[in-house]
C-alpha cells in the first residue's frame, strides 16, 4: 500500500492586503503580495503545502493569484457577527484568527506584521525587525501604535515557535533588543523588481533628487529637505522631489516645504502618491535618491532607485553596508544636516562615482530576488511544521 504524504496547512495573516492596490501596495502589504504571488507561480508546491489566507472583512478581487488552488482564501470573523459589519482589528486579530488557525488544523502560521495575537496558541513564526523596535522605543507613531507594537512585539519575540527576519545585522538587532537567542531567529531578505524598474534603452537624468517612502522620522525627510536648501543655491535648477505621506507626529512636512519654497522660488515638489508608471519613471529619471534611515531591517526603495539606474545616499548603518557595500552613498550621523548637506553635494559633483557605483549596481540586486525570498520562507514553513 503506496504512502500518503501529508498535506502541510499554512496559516498567513493577510490583513494588510485587503484594502491595497498597485502603488499601493508597500511595506507589510507588499511583502505578503510578492510571496504569495512567488508562491503561485510553483504548481509542484500543491503536493506538499495548502495555504489558508486570513483576511479581515473581504477577500480582495483585485488579486488575481489568489483563485490559485493551492490557496484557500478566508474571512476570519466569529459567527455573531452580521455578513455586512466588519469587526474591529483586535477581535479579528487575537480572538477570530486564533480560532480559525484551530479549526482548520493549521500547522503553522505566518505573521508579517510584527506582532503575535494574544490568545494564539499553535505554531507560529513572526517577522521581527529591528525599526519595528525603534518606532516603540523613539519613533513618532500615535500612542496606542506605540502601545500595541510594544505588548504584542515582545509577545512574540517570547511565544512564537520561530522569529524571521531581513538581514543579519537585522538579525543581531533583534536578538539583543527582544532578547531572543540567535539560533530562534532565521534570515530571509526580501526582493526587488529589478526588471521591472531597470531603464530600456536610454534615460535621460533630470535635475531633481528624488525621496520615496512613508516619512517617518527615522528617515530623516525633515533634515535632506533642510541640506537640500543649503546646496541649492549652487546647484540653480536643482529640485527636490517628494512621493509619501507624512508620518511624523504632529506632521511638519508641508509647513516645512511651504517655508523652504519660499525661500527658494518652488523648487521642492510634494506627491503623496503616484502610479506605477510614474513612480518608475522617477526613480530612472532621478540624479540622486535620498533614504537616510537610521534603522531599517532592509528598506526596498532604495534598492528600486538602484535598479532604476539611479545613486542611492543611505544612512551609514549596519544594515546599509550589509546591502549595498561601497554601492551606494552613505551618511554618518543623519541627525546633522551639514551630514547630509556635505553628501548631496560630493555626489552631484562626482559624476565617475556615481556612474561606478551604477555600473555595478548587479552585484547588490542578484543577492536580492523574490524567488530566492520564498524559498527560504518555505524552507522556514517546513523546518517550524515538523
Amino acid at each position: 500500500m503506496s504512502k500518503v504524504n501529508k498535506i502541510t496547512k499554512i496559516g498567513i495573516d493577510c490583513y494588510k492586503l485587503e484594502d491595497l492596490t498597485g502603488s499601493q501596495r508597500a511595506g507589510v502589504g507588499r511583502h505578503l503580495y510578492k510571496l504569495l504571488e512567488e508562491i503561485s507561480k510553483r504548481p509542484q508546491l500543491a503536493k506538499e503545502f495548502k495555504f489558508y489566507l486570513y483576511f479581515k472583512g473581504r477577500v480582495p478581487s483585485s488579486i488575481p493569484f489568489l483563485a490559485n488552488s493551492i490557496f484557500v482564501p478566508k474571512v476570519a470573523k466569529l459567527p455573531f457577527f452580521l455578513p455586512f459589519f466588519r469587526p474591529s482589528f483586535n477581535i479579528y486579530f487575537h480572538i477570530a484568527l486564533p480560532l480559525f488557525a484551530l479549526k482548520d488544523r493549521i500547522d503553522v502560521t505566518f505573521f508579517a506584521s510584527f506582532m503575535l495575537p494574544a490568545l494564539f496558541i499553535t505554531k507560529s513564526i513572526v517577522l521581527l525587525t529591528n525599526d519595528i523596535y525603534y518606532e516603540y522605543k523613539w519613533g513618532s507613531l500615535p500612542k496606542k501604535y506605540k502601545i500595541a507594537y510594544r505588548l504584542f512585539s515582545n509577545w512574540a519575540a517570547r511565544r512564537a515557535t520561530q522569529i524571521t527576519t531581513q538581514t543579519n545585522a537585522s538579525c543581531d538587532e533583534v536578538s539583543k533588543y527582544f532578547k531572543i537567542p540567535r539560533e530562534k531567529i532565521s534570515v530571509a531578505p526580501l526582493g526587488v523588481d529589478s526588471q521591472e524598474y531597470a531603464p530600456v534603452g536610454e534615460v535621460v537624468k533630470k535635475d531633481y533628487i528624488l525621496y520615496v517612502g512613508q516619512a517617518f522620522s527615522r528617515r530623516h525627510l525633515r533634515e535632506t529637505l533642510l541640506a537640500f536648501e543649503r546646496i541649492a543655491p549652487e546647484f540653480s535648477s536643482l529640485e527636490f522631489v517628494v512621493v509619501g505621506v507624512d508620518k511624523y507626529n504632529p506632521p511638519i512636512i508641508a509647513k516645512l516645504i511651504e517655508d523652504i519654497n519660499k525661500r527658494l522660488e518652488n523648487r521642492i515638489i510634494w506627491k503623496q502618491g503616484v502610479g506605477d508608471e510614474e513612480l518608475k519613471k522617477l526613480y530612472q529619471e532621478a540624479k540622486l535618491f535620498t533614504y537616510i534611515s537610521s534603522s531599517e531591517a532592509m528598506g526596498l526603495p532604495p534598492l528600486e532607485a538602484l535598479a532604476a539606474g539611479t545613486t542611492p545616499i543611505v544612512a551609514d548603518t549596519p544594515t546599509t553596508r550589509e546591502i549595498f557595500g561601497s554601492k551606494a552613498y552613505f551618511v554618518k550621523n543623519p541627525n546633522k544636516v551639514e551630514n547630509i548637506a556635505t553628501i548631496l553635494h560630493q555626489a552631484l559633483k562626482n559624476d565617475a562615482e556615481r556612474r561606478r557605483i551604477i555600473e555595478g549596481r548587479q552585484e547588490v540586486l542578484e543577492k536580492y530576488t523574490w524567488d530566492r525570498h520564498a524559498e527560504l520562507m518555505l524552507q522556514l514553513f517546513r523546518k517550524t511544521a515538523q
